[in-house]
């Protein structure tokens, strides 16, 4: 058996908890920095007075068996959504497609999306393994040992503080953060020219509640399918986030924007691209209603365009390695199985 080791993992989305969870089981510590106030990543949730919206990942699949056995270490928690996808042709919301079940099952946890990650992240974060509200700005070698690492952080409130006694640091960030973090500290040349082959979108979430729809003799507005693919310029998806298990009967939808109008308005105001997504969203579903809630979330590093190609990226020599759904696509089944093998190659 390999002596233990101990790992510094850079993010907490579902790559970082993958991987750390993989590592832990095989007898390694592990200490997590994740920027943010919770772990998860883009299995973000949002909560509003009228219900939660699921502002990042919407559903997931299932086809790794290894990505099955482990939802079975937690039973209940996850439930096929019926989503009735249809693809929308056009501005004036006309069905290419008419609604049907998809052909493989979508899988959303229950509550909320951020349930999954924050459940099987629970143990590190018991042991204390999970630096939260914690940015790494850069990675060095070890004062004290030039073979093992340490990183300099800024926590809340500007504080600064040095974590050392690393044997290995993982990025399981998105790739232009992962690659500006290299560059900042000097490290992972060959690293640094892979991740630069990766593309990645961005993308503008438009969050809305209509509570009005909760009267008797009417349960919805709009359109009678649940989730829909879009051609229409702005939008991409459109999902209907009552409809999905246990996420309680307030009439809610996610609007995601389309990677290249995203792109196009990323430094644009909240308020503008409200009210063009928000008419967008009136063009594709004939809803008309004012909505009594209305957010919005900017993903800078959304969808992966062009992936890495293999599952991850590690160099024995030096302990750095790499990990993230934009390795194999943009998936959460991607993310699972790039940490998974990144820890097994670490292993």
């Amino acid at each position: 058996m390999t002596a233990s080791r101990h790992i510094a993992i850079v993010g907490a989305g579902m790559a970082a908890i993958a991987c750390a969870r993989t590592l832990v089981q095989a007898g390694h510590r592990v200490t997590v920095f994740e920027k943010s106030h919770t772990v998860g990543g883009r299995m973000a949730t949002r909560n509003s007075p009228f219900g939660s919206f699921d502002h990042g990942t919407q559903y997931f699949t299932i086809r790794d068996p290894r990505f099955e056995l482990a939802l079975q270490t937690s039973p209940g928690v996850c439930k096929p959504w019926s989503a009735n996808t249809v693809h929308v042709l056009d501005k004036q919301g006309r069905v290419a497609a008419a609604g049907h079940p998809a052909g493989e099952a979508h899988w959303v946890p229950k509550p909320t999306m951020n349930t999954l990650p924050q459940q099987w992240a629970r143990p590190l974060l018991d042991q204390g393994s999970v630096e939260l509200q914690t940015r790494v700005d850069r990675i060095e070698p070890d004062a004290l040992n030039k073979r093992q690492w340490q990183v300099r952080t800024t926590g809340a409130q500007d504080s600064t503080h040095v974590y050392s006694g690393f044997d290995a640091v993982v990025l399981a960030i998105p790739s232009p953060q992962a690659l500006a973090l290299l560059q900042a500290s000097q490290m992972g040349a060959p690293l640094q020219k892979d991740i630069g082959k990766v593309t990645v979108a961005p993308c503008w979430t438009l969050m809305l509640a209509f509570p009005q729809a909760v009267q008797p003799g009417l349960t919805t507005l709009g359109p009678q399918w649940s989730a829909a693919r879009s051609t229409h310029h702005r939008i991409a998806w459109l999902a209907r986030e009552s409809s999905k298990p246990g996420r309680g009967w307030v009439e809610r939808w996610t609007v995601q924007a389309s990677a290249a109008w995203s792109q196009e308005h990323l430094q644009d105001d909240e308020a503008r691209v409200q009210a063009k997504l928000l008419k967008a969203f009136t063009e594709v579903t004939g809803i008309r209603a004012e909505p009594a809630h209305m957010d919005t979330q900017r993903w800078k590093y959304a969808q992966t365009v062009q992936p890495l190609g293999r599952s991850h990226l590690w160099d024995a020599k030096t302990g750095l390695g790499l990990c993230g759904d934009w390795c194999l696509g943009h998936r959460v089944e991607d993310a699972f199985v790039s940490g998974l093998e990144l820890a097994l190659a670490i292993i």
